[in-house]
């Protein structure tokens, strides 16, 4: 009895007890915020030396901030850039327009000559090709071609400052976002310690060295084909033939294809055809398109895509068109210049010439050219600007023109055609 009575007196004073303090309200104050980064350091760079050409110097102060933003260090900005003047040769090259194109028939007749057939049977052997074909699949045939064509095989490869050639060409404004570029990927190859610029020499253009690549060509794709260290494409042949063969390699040649075969087409054939569609030679077959030396297609090629080209309209040689072909004109994209590297490695792998010669074309004044074009745009067939290049636009439109006209839709601008379009559009 006596211990329920302290129990009850214990549950009593507990329930008198105070309560528990309550936990301190939450704070709702946001935290400090965060530091914000320190802007990047100022970088400070010596304005250039004043060269005395109002354009050249206001495009070269301008070209600082967007070298440095490239990633070019301001010491070798400076140092390169200091006493930069332009070249008023190089400004002249770039400006000059051609009056008369050089037909395809006078380019490939200048190009396949006996005097470049011999130069080439003397290093057909050279013992580097070995290593260069198994690793890149290229034929030797195809890179001399290409050596014969870009330096005379080592022998011509221009004595220009390719800084201050590009630098030049930048400030012209007519490619500047090209030459830039190109300056910069220079810029990088000092920077990089490769090479000096005392080392970048070559083209009015920025090609160097013996296979021509320009900076960032060389940049991306050169290779050091003997292992010492440094991709040399001046002196350092294997170099230079390896890095050629990369190139194509990377272009999407095949190994195994021919460039390209030349053909024949029957009577009444659509010329229309000609720069269109890619089939395999077994389907322009069912066209009546067969090799003009009569022989039958190989394994590799009787799977290829090609295209058919009548390159001096339906009068000359026919050509289908290979993948590799496509890989050339990576290295130039002109149709003439792929044809010239090709007809070379033909010859000098002993091939014989073609069926069908190449006819006697007369070359067209700017003039022509350009009233042509404006003719064929007042028909309603766009060529593109009329500035006188007859490129892909020019010969699309024009076969579209011959075609509805009756004409041979080969897409070829002869003085003819030339006389026709002027007298249709009342062109003077």
């Amino acid at each position: 009895m006596m211990r329920r009575r302290h129990l009850l007196l214990l549950y009593v004073l507990a329930g008198c007890a105070s309560p528990p303090r309550p936990a301190p309200p939450v704070s709702h104050v946001p935290p400090p915020a965060a530091t914000a980064p320190a802007p990047p350091p100022v970088v400070s760079v010596k304005p250039p030396t004043a060269s005395g050409d109002m354009i050249f110097d206001a495009w070269a102060a301008e070209f600082q901030g967007r070298a440095l933003a490239a990633g070019i260090r301001p010491d070798v900005l400076e140092r390169e850039m200091a006493g930069l003047t332009p070249d008023s040769k190089i400004a002249a090259l770039d400006s000059r327009q051609p009056e008369f194109s050089r037909p395809v028939s006078a380019y490939i007749k200048g190009v396949v000559t006996p005097d470049r057939a011999a130069l080439a049977t003397s290093r057909r052997d050279m013992a580097e090709f070995d290593a260069i074909e198994a690793r890149y699949g290229v034929p030797r045939e195809i890179l001399m071609g290409v050596w014969a064509l870009e330096s005379g095989f080592g022998a011509i490869q221009g004595d220009y400052d390719v800084i201050r050639s590009l630098a030049t060409l930048s400030a012209q404004g007519r490619r500047r976002d090209w030459a830039e570029g190109e300056l910069i990927a220079a810029l990088k190859i000092i920077q990089s310690g490769e090479h000096p610029r005392a080392q970048l020499r070559g083209s009015w253009a920025g090609a160097m060295g013996q296979t021509q690549f320009i900076p960032s060509t060389f940049l991306s794709t050169a290779v050091d084909h003997d292992g010492d260290g440094r991709r040399d494409i001046w002196r350092n042949r294997a170099d230079a033939l390896a890095s050629a063969a990369n190139l194509l390699a990377k272009g999407g040649w095949v190994r195994g294809q021919s460039w390209a075969r030349e053909v024949t087409v029957p009577a009444g054939f659509d010329f229309s055809l000609t720069e269109g569609p890619k089939l395999t030679p077994d389907q322009w077959a069912q066209m009546g398109v067969v090799r003009a030396d009569g022989l039958p297609w190989t394994e590799a090629d009787r799977t290829a895509q090609a295209q058919l080209s009548a390159p001096a309209g339906a009068a000359g040689p026919l050509f289908l068109l290979f993948p590799n072909h496509f890989a050339i004109r990576k290295y130039n994209n002109s149709l003439a210049y792929a044809l010239g590297v090709g007809l070379l490695a033909d010859s000098f792998s002993g091939a014989g010439g073609l069926t069908r010669p190449w006819p006697q074309e007369q070359p067209l004044s700017l003039v022509d050219r350009m009233t042509a074009q404006r003719a064929l745009a007042a028909l309603g067939f766009d060529p593109g600007a009329p500035d006188g290049v007859v490129g892909m636009n020019t010969r699309t439109a024009l076969r579209a023109w011959q075609k509805a006209r009756g004409l041979t839709a080969d897409g070829y601008l002869s003085p003819d055609m030339v006389r026709r379009l002027k007298a249709e559009a009342g062109a003077s």
